[in-house]
């Protein structure tokens, strides 16, 4: 299991990272294979240059001996040695000898050939040795040389071949300096070309995966409503099954979503006959009598049943409001100053019938006479304003005033609605535009009145905020981009 607890990690990567690293990985592979293989043939054909070289030099040192009766002529100009010995750090050594081991001239620290270097006429051994200092103790251990071993004829004793050994090395210190030269040659530029290469897959793993990275985009930056199907011709070819997949689950979220709402507004259309029936049979029957009890039981049935119209009715406007029928609506150039005058005006009446001052403030010094245009769905918008202002008519109270007011900032229009009612509760403002929730228990609400404005307002590209007003009250404002 211990392999699993390796592996686990990498799931930790990005696919990025995970790709840079799987294509860098053969390459670095590689750049170590290259610089083994560098090395060796670095090695291999600095050896047989330096070879050729000691072989010309042996060859060379052993056209001046000379056999002369029963000795030898060894002719080695002054010159000649000074050529050999012409560099102290990388300088010829030699050695003359007659096997098994007879020193002649040279250099007597030169190791002998191994053993199972049989003798060869004119066909040098080479091999690699140490050389022990002429001195003990001396200061430096031993060196590494390289040396070549030629055999030479020395005639016959007692039928039995003579034969004379003339040895030229040269230390390793000089040779070894190439190869790392040429080694570090190779590799420096087989880094930078690596270091290069991640740069350039790394960007090219970015670019490959933009496509990627913009489904992504695509997908968080949609609301929880947005059920339209993602583009799979934008999509890599190899994520289009994953697109259709999710078009497909979308679907089928879409198909279930739709039927939910045909049944609610099903319902409440088939509901809002009958109830309209019942409101009015409740207020003739509490017309057509004077008994106290009765009275009262008509009055709670009227009231039920005018909050049950209500409730219906917000239903069917949020069904209206929910993303996919609100983009189906056509959407149009509106001047928000002339539809805010328009639904102001057609709620004083309610207004003053709830004992309240509902008017319009102009909210600019000075006022700026030029239309603020908007690009709105117009029933809707309409439909977002009338909310706020039948929810400060209904909870702000008998004398209370509510204003209204339109102004321009910053490339969006402000409408603003102020009310001095008893307000919302600052723990409650985030709460009230949830369906359902409502900050008090008078009036009529259903808890869905804000909640149809943020649904409105959102699908507008606009938002929607509340503040308290001093000394009590509330302000709603409704901010959306202008034309």
């Amino acid at each position: 299991m211990s392999w699993l607890r390796s592996v686990r990690p990498a799931a930790d990567w990005s696919l990025r990272s995970q790709l840079v690293a799987w294509v860098l990985l053969p390459q670095l592979v590689l750049w170590v294979a290259g610089g083994a293989a560098t090395y060796r043939l670095a090695v291999s054909y600095v050896n047989e240059a330096a070879d050729a070289t000691l072989s010309q030099a042996a060859r060379t040192l052993a056209r001046q001996v000379k056999p002369i009766g029963s000795g030898l002529l060894i002719d080695l100009p002054r010159a000649a040695q000074n050529i050999l010995e012409a560099d102290p750090n990388d300088r010829f050594l030699y050695t003359v000898s007659t096997p098994p081991g007879r020193f002649i001239l040279g250099n007597n620290s030169i190791p002998l050939p191994p053993a199972h270097m049989a003798p060869r006429a004119n066909d040098p051994y080479f091999y690699d040795g140490e050389m022990v200092p002429d001195e003990p103790g001396a200061a430096s251990g031993p060196a590494r040389v390289r040396v070549a071993a030629l055999f030479l004829r020395n005639g016959e004793v007692n039928g039995r071949q003579q034969w004379m050994l003339v040895q030229v090395a040269r230390g390793m210190a000089a040779r070894e300096s190439i190869w790392k030269r040429i080694l570090v040659d190779t590799l420096l530029p087989l880094s930078a070309l690596i270091l290069l290469m991640t740069v350039i897959v790394w960007a090219g793993t970015g670019a490959g995966l933009a496509p990627l990275l913009r489904l992504r985009r695509e997908v968080e930056g949609r609301t929880p409503n947005d059920l339209t199907p993602l583009r799979a011709q934008a999509a890599p070819r190899e994520l289009r099954s994953l697109v259709r997949a999710l078009n497909d689950l979308l679907a089928a979220v879409r198909q279930n979503v739709d039927a939910q709402k045909r049944f609610i507004a099903d319902a409440a259309h088939q509901l809002r006959t009958p109830l309209a029936g019942l409101i009015s049979h409740a207020e003739l029957a509490l017309g057509a009598t004077t008994d106290p009890a009765l009275v009262a039981r008509l009055t709670l049935l009227h009231q039920s049943a005018t909050r049950s119209a209500h409730l219906i009715a917000r239903m069917l406007m949020l069904a209206r409001a929910e993303p996919e029928a609100a983009m189906a609506q056509e959407r149009l150039p509106v001047d928000l100053r002339a539809l805010v005058e328009q639904v102001v005006a057609d709620k004083v009446p309610k207004a003053l019938r709830g004992g309240a001052d509902l008017g319009i403030a102009d909210d600019e010094a000075p006022p700026d006479p030029a239309p603020l245009r908007v690009l709105a769905n117009p029933m809707l918008l309409t439909e977002a304003l009338v909310n706020i202002l039948d929810n400060a008519i209904e909870y702000a109270g008998s004398g209370s005033e509510i204003t209204v007011a339109v102004r321009r900032d910053d490339g969006h229009a402000h409408i603003r609605v102020s009310d001095n009612g008893p307000g919302i509760a600052l723990a409650d403002h985030a709460r009230v535009f949830d369906r359902f929730v409502r900050a008090t228990d008078q009036g009529l609400g259903c808890g869905l009145g804000l909640a149809i404005v943020q649904e409105i307002v959102m699908q507008h590209g606009g938002s929607v905020t509340l503040a308290d007003v001093e000394p009590h009250g509330l302000d709603v404002t409704i901010k959306l981009p202008l034309l």
